[in-house]
């Protein structure tokens, strides 16, 4: 019977990733916890001569073909972590990234501050293009008392994220179509993670088992920040916020775009790369948030 430690190094061999092949090992062995990935790999190196049974071996070594033939990690195991959630996710919608969880953390002061500023009003936000609801589902995790609203164009990334909603226990309204085309009211804060990929990027290539429809936007990868930008105004309160994800060279140009939308206090945060990563702005002035009754 062949051993962890064998079949780590056939993984090797066969030129998987040191962290992808543990990961793999542990999810065919029916070791993996999304919550506590460091404490299984430390045990999985302790015993690295622990007897792996047959059908785990075999079910590891085809799983490890298909992550040197480029299928992501996160599809081959079903579930990828976000902000402390564990989320169910298959090629039907994007891999959710650490980066997007600096969009997360924004929306949230905001929301707070909010709530802060103006006592006893509802909060309501609206994250376009949920994709498996990574965003809305960790905004309504955090902050349980937010009205949460959640749309995409895919019917099938919509039942993604509706499991992951019930899965979780959180309550999301999810609403199929174009952008804001299904808001039929205001927001104190709209968030988005849309593609901003050029269509002719050769970085495409290497995420060609993702949705290309939630990657590539336009032959300049603004063409779906043009739109959300562009529309979003005449769906917030007075004071509320637009916070959008882009690419890491995109930082001017959609700067210049919040600023021909008339939005104020523009500003753009930097992911942990030091890559300009999200930019935000304020709707001053128009309807103020309702009161709660």
């Amino acid at each position: 019977m062949r051993t962890a430690d064998t079949l780590l190094a056939a993984a090797h061999r066969a030129g998987a990733d040191r962290l992808d092949a543990q990961l793999l090992l542990l999810h065919a062995w029916g070791r993996s916890d999304p919550g506590a990935t460091g404490r299984q790999r430390a045990w999985l190196l302790a015993h690295g001569d622990a007897p792996v049974p047959e059908a785990v071996a075999e079910l590891f070594l085809a799983l490890i073909d298909r992550r040197v033939g480029g299928e992501p990690c996160a599809y081959l195991m079903g579930s990828r972590e976000f902000f402390g959630l564990d989320l169910a996710v298959d090629p039907r919608v994007l891999i959710p990234r650490p980066d997007t969880e600096l969009l997360v953390e924004w929306a949230l002061e905001v929301l707070v501050a909010a709530s802060a500023e103006v006592a006893g009003t509802a909060r309501q936000v609206l994250d376009l293009g949920t994709g498996s609801g990574a965003i809305a589902l960790a905004l309504k995790h955090r902050l349980p008392a937010l009205q949460v609203d959640a749309v995409d164009a895919s019917a099938e990334a919509l039942a993604v994220a509706r499991t992951n909603a019930r899965a979780l226990g959180l309550d999301v309204r999810f609403l199929q179509g174009d952008w804001l085309g299904p808001a039929s009211g205001c927001y104190d804060c709209i968030v988005s993670n849309p593609p901003y990929v050029a269509a002719q990027d050769p970085h495409l290539a290497a995420l060609r088992h993702e949705p290309l429809r939630a990657l590539a936007a336009g032959a300049d990868g603004l063409r779906d920040l043009r739109i959300i930008i562009g529309t979003a105004g005449t769906h917030l309160h007075g004071g509320g916020w637009l916070i959008v994800e882009h690419g890491y060279d995109q930082g001017p140009a959609v700067r210049a775009l919040f600023a021909d939308a008339s939005f104020a206090q523009v500003g753009t945060r930097r992911d942990l790369a030091g890559h300009e990563r999200c930019t935000g702005g304020r709707v001053i002035g128009g309807k103020p948030p309702p009161m709660v009754k």
